[in-house]
């Protein structure tokens, strides 16, 4: 066997790297999840060996216990100070004992390094961690990544290597060798085994994997079915190259969340957590307008699967814009360029030059993520950045504490994007912003996800928030700073409690200038079994001190105290570690320096940079084309271990005594791979005029390299075409610039090339929506006279405040809602509702129009009836369903039948008819 065929890391001996495989079991329960993460090891060679893994967890769970299972007994861990546990690890491994290590390296980023594995001896280190549950609409999420995937390391290198890293620790992200694993083709795989209990049955999917799903009441257990063209792995692993992604639908929010859940033992205080999901309709008024900033990555870990997905996600977020706001979009990689010198009013003209213009963005290059952030929140210091990305940077919290220091009063809301997606700087831009963030994973629908993100956005909130307790004491809060409370999202207050009592609890905050004030009953019990309680508590409160920005003697006060806290609880930390030592006796003593080996990770899957073979993705997708734009695409990184007489020693002191082992020598040399450019193009925007935009598309870029993966598609969708009888024609026509553009905007044979791709994801996602709906939302209305227009002409001429123009007798509030009303009959007939994929966005910016003018509609009763009936219809989402029910409750004629569909129908016909 040569040595191209032997990639992966080997030993001398040709043995396999001695993880064997990942298992995941736990339960996902009503308010939180418990989840545990077992590594299998198994040394094959004939000497102790050491093995060193980085892998990633959720940045927002709080991992709870650690332990280590050899020759058939269980040791747990403990927590100690970091640079302790260390020591207490070097120590046993020294001393021929069994030992394992956990550290973090950031919030979603952990190390495992586990020492003398004996010869033919199998080793099971468990990791488990805690997550909080929460329902929105019905519905949960959870996500559970698989792999560090590479991340883009800005800086020049400096300093000493303290892992085992591909890239080297640089100015600006010092700790880059511990958070870049090693590529390479890998034999492990992994298994998954969760049960879901939340009272009552749910119906669970997954866009990232199959699943085997087995029913026993209202428990659900779900496993992972196994990716049959992966021959290396066992018959029920699949590859660790993407998110898992659960979904659990129909389970009620009051059933998923219980208010108040408390944990006290017999002496010692209690510790609550308490839930509230603030019902907020009554201060609902006409959002005011706003600058909204969109903000792209078009780096090159978003080439493949990704940028069409972020493509898609932005063009239906630029029609959710209404009338009087102001936006602009910034595409990034090494350098960004803006659609617009400035932000610009949204008009059908801007709509159209902003969708030509995404359809045209090409994904190359590295992710200097900053200063494009920077500009976006200067540009709308008081408004709203939405970012789409992957998130793969390795520079955090520079970009965090940059964002933070540009802001005026502006949230940030993201959409994480991708088979592989690194979660924690886009949950703390959200958290420190009071933003909100999404995740779209291949497969999944965008249009819900755009238009959860803008009802946010846009609901009323409650902020200045005070608490005060009424009967009872509670102290030690978390967190410290209260977020704002958001119309139908749940906010949550952890605290401590000395006595058990019956109280209440007043939280007072302004929405806007009106005061609020909310009284929710709290009951302290005297003793509660609900341990997880206190470890989230423990953990939010040391997010707050970590928070703090702290310089100086109270920095070290305040490490001080994060390090008390989490050694009390037992919780790992970015200053604390677990540690397990299995003390050994006799023959199970090693003796000597075990070598290391340095466990690879795959890579990610649907990430053309690295020019992934068909059997790295999907096995019902195309092969990915190859990367077009900037560097050569870098194939998957082939490593193989070098021998003791190829390594190079160490230099003198190049690896101090608190960093992670590396026995058999010096840490070799990263590749080119992600990091930096050595010479970055100058940063800043580039003004874009209409001029300049067209002269963007008459380049001819992108007309060609690209459309080879997408012939499938391409054709898949033309055959739909076909059997629907040409309705996407006129659909996707209203999302084309029109032939009388104004000028400077690209001409239709210039644009076309370019947008082809995302018009087709369009497509696919329309077919599918409309496939249901046809079926199942269709009014006898249809059958009754109406207009006959186009649905293609009918949506583009739609206004940017959501109203279509009317003719005819009356005022214009009773002109526009009884023509908006009719425009929204006939694409019901079409089955385009409020979800519709693409269309959504202007049918739910209609709903909100009439639901605005629902009050001017006094004089004309069978108007308002027409429009709140046929709103109602439309509308998807019990808060948007709710807000029409209140506006009918003056009407008699149209309350009583919001909840009877068909009696709703035969009314509209009545109305339709005079």
């Amino acid at each position: 066997m040569n040595e191209q065929a032997k990639c992966g890391l080997f030993t001398r001996e040709g043995a396999r790297v001695p993880l064997q495989g990942v298992e995941v079991t736990g339960e996902l329960l009503g308010g939180h999840a418990r989840v545990r993460v077992t590594q299998r090891y198994r040394n094959d060679e004939k000497k102790p060996v050491e093995a060193i893994y980085t892998f990633p967890l959720p940045s927002d769970a709080t991992l709870s216990a650690f332990s280590m299972t050899c020759a058939g007994r269980r040791v747990a861990g403990v927590v100690k100070e970091r640079e302790e546990a260390f020591r207490a690890y070097d120590d046993a491994i020294t001393e021929g004992h069994g030992a394992a290590l956990l550290d973090q390296e950031r919030a979603n980023v952990f190390t495992a390094q586990v020492g003398n594995l004996l010869p033919g001896e199998e080793t099971r280190v468990e990791v488990e961690f805690l997550q909080t549950l929460t329902a929105e609409e019905g519905s949960v999420r959870w996500m559970l990544p698989t792999l560090v995937a590479p991340r883009y390391i800005p800086g020049a290198v400096h300093g000493d290597r303290t892992g085992h890293g591909e890239a080297a620790p640089t100015t600006r992200v010092p700790d880059a060798d511990r958070i870049t694993p090693p590529q390479g083709p890998v034999d492990y795989g992994m298994r998954m085994d969760l049960l879901i209990d939340v009272g009552r049955d749910v119906v669970v999917e997954s866009p990232s994997h199959r699943l085997t799903v087995t029913k026993d009441g209202t428990r659900t257990r779900v496993n992972l079915q196994r990716d049959a063209f992966l021959k290396n792995l066992a018959g029920d692993e699949v590859a660790l190259n993407r998110d898992v992604v659960l979904t659990m639908r129909n389970a009620h929010p009051d059933v998923m969340l219980t208010p108040v859940v408390t944990h006290r033992k017999a002496e010692g205080p209690g510790t609550f957590a308490l839930t509230v999901v603030p019902d907020l309709l009554n201060l609902a008024t006409t959002p005011p307008r706003q600058e909204v900033v969109f903000v792209v990555d078009t780096s090159g870990s978003m080439d493949g699967d990704s940028l069409p997905q972020a493509q898609a996600a932005l063009r239906l977020c630029l029609r959710h814009l209404r009338e009087g706001d102001r936006f602009n979009v910034i595409a990034f990689e090494n350098a960004f360029r803006s659609f617009s010198a400035q932000t610009v009013p949204f008009t059908q003209r801007t709509l159209e030059q902003a969708d030509a213009w995404v359809a045209a963005l090409r994904a190359h290059g590295g992710t200097e993520l900053l200063e494009p952030m920077v500009t976006a929140m200067k540009a709308a210091p008081d408004g709203v950045v939405v970012l789409l990305t992957d998130g793969q940077v390795g520079n955090e919290s520079e970009i965090l504490d940059a964002v933070l220091a540009a802001r005026g009063t502006g949230r940030v809301f993201s959409f994480g994007i991708g088979t592989n997606v690194s979660d924690v700087l886009l949950r703390e831009l959200a958290r420190r912003t009071d933003g909100a963030v999404e995740f779209i994973h291949p497969g999944e629908r965008i249009d819900e996800k755009v238009v959860a993100q803008f009802s946010r956005a846009l609901a009323p909130r409650v902020t200045d928030l005070e608490v005060a307790f009424d009967g009872v004491e509670a102290s030690e809060l978390a967190p410290s700073t209260l977020p704002p409370l958001v119309d139908g999202t749940p906010w949550t207050l952890f605290g401590r409690y000395a006595q058990a009592g019956t109280g209440s609890v007043t939280l007072k905050g302004r929405s806007g200038r009106e005061p609020f004030s909310l009284t929710v009953r709290l009951a302290l019990p005297a003793q509660s079994d609900r341990p997880v309680v206190e470890k989230l508590w423990a953990a939010e409160r040391i997010r707050g001190w970590m928070d703090a920005g702290l310089v100086g003697r109270r920095a070290d006060a305040m490490k001080e105290r994060i390090v008390r806290l989490a050694i009390e609880h037992q919780l790992a930390t970015k200053y604390t570690s677990f540690v397990v030592v299995e003390e050994r006796q006799g023959d199970r003593r090693a003796s000597g320096t075990p070598e290391t080996r340095v466990v690879p990770v795959s890579a990610p899957a649907g990430w053309n940079m690295f020019n992934a073979a068909p059997h790295d993705v999907d096995d019902d997708m195309p092969a990915p084309a190859p990367v077009f734009g900037g560097a050569a695409p870098r194939p998957l990184i082939q490593v193989r271990r070098a021998t003791s007489s190829q390594r190079p020693m160490p230099a003198p002191g190049a690896m101090p005594g608190g960093v992670s082992r590396s026995r058999g020598g010096a840490v070799p040399a990263p590749p080119p791979s992600v990091a930096a450019p050595a010479s970055a193009p100058a940063l800043g925007p580039e003004p874009t005029t209409g001029a300049s935009i067209q002269e963007e598309f008459a380049d001819g870029a992108g007309a060609t390299g690209a459309a080879a993966p997408m012939e499938r598609r391409e054709q898949e969708s033309t055959k739909r075409k076909k059997e629907k009888g040409g309705i996407f024609d006129r659909l996707m026509a209203a999302a084309k610039p029109h032939k009388a553009a104004a000028p400077g905007a690209p001409t239709p044979a210039q644009a076309a090339p370019r947008a082809q791709k995302a018009e087709v994801l369009y497509e696919q996602a329309a077919s599918r929506t409309l496939s249901v709906e046809e079926e199942s939302l269709s009014l006898s209305v249809a059958e009754a006279p109406s207009f006959t227009e186009d649905v293609g002409d009918l949506l583009g001429r739609q206004l940017a405040n959501g109203l279509w123009a009317g003719t005819g007798e009356g005022p214009e509030p009773v002109r526009q809602a009884r023509a908006t009303a009719r425009v929204l009959l006939v694409l019901l007939r079409e089955g385009i509702t409020s979800s519709h994929p693409l269309h959504g966005a202007q049918v739910k910016k209609a709903v909100d129009a009439l639901l605005a003018l629902a009050a001017q509609l006094g004089q004309a009763p069978d108007v308002a009836e027409l429009a709140l009936g046929v709103a109602w219809l439309v509308a998807a989402g019990p808060r948007t369903r709710g807000r029409i029910e209140q506006a009918a409750k003056p009407l008699p004629g149209l309350g009583g039948r919001l909840g009877d569909t068909a009696a709703l129908r035969q009314h509209l016909e009545t109305l339709v008819a005079r």
